[in-house]
């Protein structure tokens, strides 16, 4: 590999005539900086999603709530609506507990180790805001950066053992001079060209000094441990119809897609529940959803409601907006549903 130091300066230069067009961003050379809210809801929003799948639900949040006072003052129930879909529902309950401690203070902090401080921001992200929001010389590493390092310095150690050494080497490249457009390069490169299969190395900006590349391993790298498989669990979910209603829940606000409007439900989550009412219960079939650690087998159950719930409420079905439901529980609703 070249000197380092001259890898910013060709990154910069590509980036300034080729850099993506993204809701959250501002364009290279626009004359004012990031707004530091609208740079934390995507980061947030795009932690282990894509993409193309944030794009919708940050234009709708920052519609509904075009300020972090704005989205302070959301009730909790709106908020988890928004987001559903979106999964990892601790994501949306962090960030409502992180607008309100920013609208507390009055703003957003402007350093790495005070945005590290709020809730739901990890190192990651406050790196991230303090780039793009602030112009700090921090380094910002995501996946799409890992990959670019380990190319670049032709990094023979598996991830997730290689994430130190690829952050330890992503230093060494981070600039003083305009580094949150140095941090959203890196990972439009990695997005755009380092993919991770069938890299285009002949347009790289870096073709010359990836090290990668001249030793004919680029597509190789980076390696990756092997993962062991997911474990299986099982459960049940009951959708209870009474005239012109559904029976709902909210489930409680910590753990698995807490806070979220669904069904009743059992097994999955480690409870051990009976039905949620007295009623001549039908198992219309079985939906598979895949979670972080595990994948799940839920068996649907159906049935008309003519008695009280003992569990639950029930939802006027004028009121309920089935796209408000977790993925798990749409797949579900949509089950029952058909005819």
């Amino acid at each position: 590999m070249r000197d380092p130091k001259v890898i910013p300066e060709k990154l910069r230069a590509w980036y300034d005539r080729h850099a993506r067009i993204l809701p959250w961003r501002v364009p290279p050379h626009a004359g004012h900086a990031a707004d530091p809210y609208r740079v934390w809801l995507s980061e947030i929003m795009l932690q282990q999603t894509t993409v193309a799948a944030v794009k919708s639900y940050f234009q709708r949040f920052t519609e509904l709530w075009p300020s972090v006072d704005d989205l302070a003052a959301a009730s909790d129930a709106q908020v988890m609506a928004e987001w559903a879909g979106l999964g990892y529902y601790a994501r949306a309950r962090n960030l409502l507990a992180c607008a309100r401690a920013v609208a507390a203070m009055g703003g957003f902090p402007d350093t790495r180790r005070d945005l590290a401080a709020l809730p739901g921001i990890g190192p990651y992200t406050s790196a991230a805001i303090a780039a793009i929001a602030f112009d700090r010389s921090e380094t910002v590493v995501d996946g799409n950066v890992e990959r670019v390092v380990a190319r670049l310095f032709a990094v023979q150690t598996p991830l997730p053992a290689a994430k130190a050494e690829l952050i330890a080497l992503a230093e060494t490249l981070t600039p003083m001079r305009r580094p949150g457009d140095h941090a959203q390069a890196m990972m439009d490169l990695g997005a755009t060209i380092c993919t991770p299969r069938s890299p285009a190395c002949g347009i790289c900006p870096l073709l010359e000094d990836c090290a990668a590349r001249a030793q004919g391993i680029a597509a190789e790298l980076p390696r990756k441990a092997l993962k062991k498989p997911k474990p299986l669990r099982l459960g049940t979910v009951w959708i209870g119809l009474a005239e012109a209603a559904v029976l709902v829940e909210t489930r409680p606000p910590k753990g698995l897609l807490g806070g979220t409007l669904a069904f009743p439900s059992t097994g999955w989550d480690g409870s051990d529940l009976p039905p949620p009412a007295p009623a001549e219960w039908r198992d219309i079939g079985m939906v598979r959803h895949v979670f972080t650690h595990f994948a799940l087998d839920l068996t649907v159950m159906t049935a008309p409601l003519t008695g009280p719930a003992t569990r639950g409420r029930l939802m006027a079905l004028r009121d309920f907006r089935p796209d408000a439901l977790p993925g798990l529980m749409r797949k579900a609703w949509n089950l029952a549903r058909q005819p």
